[in-house]
């Protein structure tokens, strides 16, 4: 029987190595985003074929995490993480290979294929060695590499694209994944998931899940907020290119630098305020996100509407801080609120509809509307969705009490 103190040694261990692979997950996935000046410049897209980039891998990302998270709750999720960061490491370094438009979507579609391996199973695999209470600040701890990651992938590949080409930037940060995927195949298997992995839990579980009320909120909540940064994270390096005239590499760097500042500090302010609040409301974790989107969204329109670049980019560090204070608590209320052998299936749940209703589409929906009313009208436009993101968190807060109640009955 192992120790508390080796157990705890083996959770931070874990936290540690996949907290470096969620920082390649988001610098493998957004590198394509400040790369995309010079894509289209290369391959002579408009904005809605470039958009088509983005929205493919979101689109097998998102149905492919269903199945994969079945079959990982039934057996080794180490297993499973290890294989997905081996092929999207892969498929990023095919996509520097491709030879033209359909070769480039095609190797982005591949990349959502490793990344739902991951995606839908290293968020409860990281959380459950930790007790209840701790688990927002943990999620926060992990969702910290979502702005850093993006950030290194806007700043590398900015500066690679400009100084080298689209293509030497994909290749440079595809294959050093395949040395995580080493560390991921020596993680040890959380204690909750060896217990249960005989469970038999059939395909219709997957239904049974979105009638948890907290669960479904959050699940629309994320769909609504992924649409509005999904959006922002394809289109903003462009905007700052076209509005301020800023060169592709500059723009990756502002971007990617605001990024960093505000993601990081907004998510664990996110985990610190949400785990402190519980010792005023059990529905700290809705309260703190629902407070922040509902403040980062007039601070990304007037970003947008701003009269100068400074003006720009001190408004996008503030709104964004507000709308990373989430990360932590809306992946803490998944956890509390679904069966513990189900836990990797509910993020694959949340997976599919967030993206499907969010950045799967958001990508392509603003270049055809920017194409039509131009880039900064597109943005606002998809802003909007923000609003509602913080609406239905606060509205969770009627459920949230009752569905972990039900779950401990």
């Amino acid at each position: 029987m192992p120790s508390i103190r080796s157990s705890e040694r083996a959770a931070r261990w874990s936290l540690a190595v996949l907290l470096a692979v969620n920082l390649l997950n988001y610098l493998d996935r957004q590198i394509l985003y400040s790369l995309l000046p010079l894509i289209q410049a290369s391959l002579s897209l408009n904005d809605s074929q470039a958009g088509r980039l983005a929205s493919a891998f979101m689109l097998v990302y998102m149905v492919a995490a269903m199945p994969i998270a079945y079959w990982a709750d039934r057996g080794s999720r180490r297993l499973w993480i290890t294989a997905g960061v081996v092929f999207w490491s892969l498929a990023t370094a095919a996509s520097g290979l491709a030879c033209g438009y359909r070769g480039l979507l095609s190797a982005r579609a591949s990349v959502g294929i490793g990344e739902s391996c991951y995606g839908a199973i290293s968020p409860a695999f990281v959380a459950e060695p930790f007790p209840p209470e701790r688990r927002a600040w943990i999620l926060a701890l992990f969702s910290m590499a979502i702005p850093v990651g993006s950030a290194l992938g806007y700043i590398l590949g900015g500066a690679v694209g400009q100084g080298f080409g689209w293509r030497p930037a994909f290749l440079m940060v595809g294959l050093p994944g395949l040395a995580l995927a080493w560390l991921c195949a020596r993680l040890p298997e959380p204690v909750r998931q060896r217990r249960q992995k005989s469970e038999i839990v059939p395909p219709g579980a997957y239904a049974r899940l979105f009638r948890i009320p907290s669960f479904s909120i959050v699940t629309l909540a994320g769909a609504a907020m992924t649409f509005a940064l999904g959006g922002f994270a394809v289109w903003m390096p462009s905007f700052l290119v076209r509005q301020w005239g800023l060169s592709v590499a500059s723009a990756g760097t502002c971007f990617g630098a605001i990024t960093v500042l505000s993601g990081v500090g907004g998510c664990l302010a996110g985990g610190w305020l949400a785990e402190r609040g519980l010792a005023l409301s059990s529905r700290s974790y809705f309260i703190v996100s629902g407070a922040g989107l509902l403040t980062g969204m007039p601070l990304a329109m007037a970003a947008l509407k701003a009269a100068s670049l400074p003006a720009t980019l001190a408004l996008l560090l503030a709104a964004e801080f507000f709308l990373f204070l989430n990360m932590g608590p809306l992946n803490a209320v998944i956890v509390e609120v679904t069966p513990a052998g189900q836990h990797s299936m509910a993020f694959a749940a949340n997976i599919l509809v967030i993206h499907a209703l969010g950045d799967a589409a958001s990508p392509w929906i603003i270049g055809a509307w920017s194409d039509r009313l131009g880039l900064r009208p597109a943005l606002l436009l998809g802003s909007l969705a923000l609003g509602l993101a913080g609406t239905l968190c606060f509205w969770g807060t009627r459920y949230y009490d009752q569905d972990r109640a039900r779950l401990a009955a």
